[in-house]
């Protein structure tokens, strides 16, 4: 008889029936009723939008209609500026598709070392880690940098990858309040003095597009004998004279010891990085087991970044269009009565709060229906309770899409009650 005859004639096997007590999805049982119930009402699934076509930074088509891009991360629309898409093009046609291993073993290309010494340039630091994304640079730096009977000392609305960052390693982690230097003080105060403490905080902190302190921050920290990360996600490119971040705007670059930063937003592709002058910094190399055991960025990647990231260091004029559209955006939806993230437009974010996940919902997709694409959140991406539309401002928004999206904002806030 055959393995096949076998086969045939083998009684048919039922699958094995779990208890629910040991189903590992039934701790989400809560969450998929909320999800359906929400798509039961006619609305469309926010996790589920393709962009069928992108146009430009700032216009995409999705489900045949064009959309005006005010939910994307592209803060310098970077995205198709033509030295940057040739510089990918020239780098696939010479390198390939990809590395196909690690940066510690076959993973390092030209490419890898020509963008760690465009970071250099643009930072002016002696030191460039390139990570294969943002999530892996804190991931990578966080983990490896503060161990067992040392203190990582954060700010409590950090984001998900700092707060894994502290996950994967050993070392003890305190929370202070949201942007409050006293907070911070205050819990460094309490720590002994001996062990090394990691200060981790965000140059703009993304939900609300609320803007750190970081000057007396900082000054709190050396004073307590930290070291200090900043991530500069969300203000790279468009913040202090070199669009350095934050931490350049008020005047840190001595003081801050390491500047972690991400090539998906203002950069416009995809990657990490950690910046830094300390002397031992190329440790990290052999230490940081997410650089160590994750493939490197493709060869057209890592090109598209350098010619971005050289771009960037002269992008003036850019910068100051971005600042005068967020300026305009936050003051329009001001006039209009809306409840926003800041009193003052302290970024290239500006969120939109609304009362409940209902009127978000609605919100969202009235405007996504009108023509305009913005990024719904709710907790736990937000504070307790806190329900917003976030719109990601670009450099490349001209001043009459912005005066659109003024508009529909409008219609949108008093079909759903959002305004009078």
């Amino acid at each position: 008889m055959t393995d096949s005859a076998q086969t045939a004639d083998a009684p048919p096997i039922d699958p094995p029936v779990i208890p629910p007590e040991r189903d590992l999805f039934t701790k989400y049982d809560a969450l998929i009723a909320e999800r359906q119930a929400l798509l039961d009402t006619g609305v469309r699934d926010p996790f589920a939008i393709v962009m069928d076509e992108v146009k430009s930074p700032t216009v995409a088509v999705i489900k045949g209609k064009e959309t005006i891009l005010l939910g994307t991360y592209n803060y310098m629309g970077m995205t198709f500026d033509p030295d940057v898409i040739q510089a990918g093009k020239d780098a696939l046609d010479r390198y390939g598709s990809g590395t196909n291993g690690s940066r510690v073993f076959n993973g390092t290309f030209h490419g890898h070392a020509d963008v760690e010494a465009a970071l250099r340039e643009f930072y002016g630091t002696t030191g460039a880690i390139v990570f294969s994304t943002g999530y892996q640079a804190n991931l990578g730096m966080i983990s490896a940098l503060a161990g067992k009977g040392e203190y990582i000392i954060l700010d409590a609305d950090s984001h998900a990858s700092i707060y894994d960052g502290c996950s994967m390693g050993n070392a003890e982690i305190v929370r202070f309040r949201h942007n409050s230097v006293e907070d911070l003080d205050k819990r460094l105060g309490r720590l002994p003095p001996e062990p090394g403490k990691l200060v981790v905080l965000e140059g703009v902190y993304s939900m609300m597009g609320d803007v750190a302190p970081l000057k007396e921050m900082v000054a709190v920290a050396k004073k307590h004998g930290a070291m200090v990360l900043v991530d500069e996600a969300h203000s790279m490119g468009f913040f202090g004279p070199h669009g350095r971040g934050v931490y350049e705007e008020q005047g840190l670059e001595d003081q801050v010891d390491f500047v972690v930063g991400t090539f998906s937003k203002s950069v416009g592709t995809v990657g990490g990085f950690c910046v830094s002058n300390h002397p031992k910094f190329e440790i990290m190399r052999f230490v940081s087991r997410p650089y160590i055991f994750t493939a490197s960025l493709p060869p057209s990647v890592v090109a598209t970044a350098a010619a971005s990231i050289r771009k960037l260091m002269y992008a003036h004029n850019k910068r100051a269009h971005l600042w005068a559209n967020s300026r305009r955006l936050h003051g329009g939806l001001t006039e209009m009565g809306f409840t926003l993230g800041t009193r003052t437009p302290e970024s290239a974010i500006v969120a939109v709060i609304l009362k409940d996940q209902t009127q978000a919902v609605a919100m969202w997709q009235a405007l996504l229906e009108g023509g305009l694409y913005v990024n719904m959140a709710r907790p736990p991406a937000t504070p307790a309770g806190t329900y917003l539309l976030r719109c990601s401002v670009c450099a490349e928004h001209s001043p009459e899409q912005i005066e659109t999206i003024i508009a529909m904002f409008r219609a949108a806030g008093q079909a759903t009650g959002a305004i009078d």
